[in-house]
């Protein structure tokens, strides 16, 4: 999923201002920027005054530019090593269809002569004022004023590109939903025509034709043979006869055509009931493996769960899932179990699992539900994040918790671990009447303000705290 993101860089400038400060403010965003591993492209100094933009005609011209460029940068930083122009600036970036994170130089104590002193901490509300008035989002981050080559500054250039790949990954994505809703389960409703309005455009999928694939696969095909070599080095299938092995396999690979035909970017399956009583197998794993190669793969056709998923993925650089709020631990009010049969990809997994019988379904049909992966997640800070709609918008919360390396007894079934979430009863009742699912989607490391920045500054979903 890594790829290595270039920023469109723009540097302000005011007449009345010491402008030469502009020249050293372009090295050290340069060197920020690379050594973050980064990439940049910027407009050459020597086209306008001191490199910087000012007037409305070096806006112009960078607007240009960025015009000329359009596809080759993921995001702009706009610095201001001094005092900025704001009309310059709107004009410039105006039109910039990506996140901008606005940069203000503090001053120095000993530095504050005409010769030296910024005013950047005030010029910044400046152009924050004016593009408010456009209506062009933007970013700002903690602290105010921040030197580029300070880790402050690193770490909002760190957030910053993850917020870039939210943004620009979820404007224009393509979701697969495989199979009708299960009709037991109204609770993963969903309104199609909401998505597409924030650019979440819906592939759908009868099931029966998945069926029919599978069953009208050669055993023998290169794809299926590639398949079962894939899986096996992928979970613990000692357990998994040769058949069912082989259904799995082929059913991967019809999910890997949809992929691949329809270019999706996640999915959601729909996994029981029909799966198991047609095809003798549980697509538990399948949803683990594509996870962990980083196409958010939902169950229960929770289309909701793997647009979280999808953006938790983007935010992370890392696999996601999707887990129920299933158990309470004990006594303990902040602790709870969070389990799937087996859609826990491995990299956030002790171990890779063993691929087992789903125990629900041989409860009522032994041999039925062939394909679970079964495991415990690993101890690791987290956040969780999940969504609805609801009267056209996409609604959203996030929240940051961690799982423990607390013991779940080897009876539990599936893949489960236990989360700790601070105000954990509080946040259960806020969900509980905001009308969120049992679902939540799950991804490794801190990400409720890359989310919240992203979500509601840029793609227009609105925010529910429950923290």
């Amino acid at each position: 999923m890594k790829k290595k993101m270039t920023f469109a860089l723009a540097f302000a400038n005011r007449g009345f201002m010491p402008g030469e400060l502009i020249y050293g403010a372009r090295e050290d965003m340069v060197q920020a920027v690379t050594a973050a591993g980064y990439d940049y492209i910027a407009m050459d100094a020597e086209l306008t005054r001191f490199g910087g933009v000012e007037t409305r005609d070096e806006g112009l011209l960078y607007a240009k530019w960025l015009k000329e460029h359009d596809g080759e940068y993921d995001g702009v930083i706009f610095s201001m090593p001094i005092f900025a122009d704001e009309n310059g600036a709107i004009t410039a970036l105006q039109d910039a269809g990506v996140p901008i994170l606005m940069q203000a130089y503090p001053d120095e104590i000993g530095k504050m002569d005409f010769a030296h002193r910024r005013d950047a901490f005030c010029g910044k509300f400046s152009v924050t004022d004016v593009f408010t008035q456009y209506g062009v989002p933007f970013t700002v981050m903690k602290p105010h004023v921040v030197h580029p080559l300070s880790p402050k500054f690193a770490e909002n250039l760190r957030d910053f590109a993850a917020i870039c790949r939210v943004v620009n990954g979820m404007k224009r994505c393509n979701i697969g939903c495989i199979g009708a809703r299960t009709t037991a389960f109204k609770t993963v409703r969903f309104d199609e025509i909401t998505f597409q309005k924030y650019g979440i455009n819906v592939e759908s999928f009868d099931l029966s034709e998945l069926v029919f694939k599978v069953e009208h696969m050669a055993d023998d095909a290169q794809a299926v043979t590639e398949k079962i070599a894939r899986l096996e080095a992928y979970s613990d299938f000692s357990a998994v006869s040769e058949e069912k092995k082989r259904t799995l396999a082929k059913i991967s690979v019809v999910i890997d055509e949809y992929i691949r035909d329809y270019h999706l970017d996640a999915l959601a399956l729909r996994c029981w009931n029909e799966m198991e009583q047609i095809l003798r197998v549980c697509p538990c794993v399948l949803l683990s493996e594509l996870n962990d190669r980083g196409i958010a793969a939902s169950c229960e056709i929770d289309m909701c769960s793997a647009v979280t998923m999808r953006a938790m993925a983007l935010a992370s650089e890392m696999p996601t899932t999707v887990l129920d709020w299933n158990n309470n631990y004990g006594d303990d009010e902040n602790k709870v179990i969070l389990f799937h049969c087996g859609p826990v990809p491995n990299s956030l997994m002790t171990d890779k699992g063993h691929v087992t019988s789903h125990k629900m379904f041989d409860k009522t049909d032994a041999g039925s539900g062939c394909g679970t992966c079964e495991g415990r997640i690993a101890p690791n800070d987290i956040t969780i994040s999940n969504c609805q709609t609801k009267d056209g918008k996409i609604v959203v919360y996030a929240s940051e918790a961690k799982f423990t390396d607390d013991p779940i007894e080897e009876a539990f079934f599936g893949c489960a671990g236990v989360c700790e979430l601070p105000d954990m009863q509080n946040k259960l009742i806020k969900l509980a009447r905001g009308g969120f699912k049992h679902h939540t989607s799950v991804g490794i490391g801190h990400m409720k303000e890359i989310l919240k920045e992203a979500f509601t500054t840029y793609l227009g979903y609105d925010w529910v705290e429950i923290d």
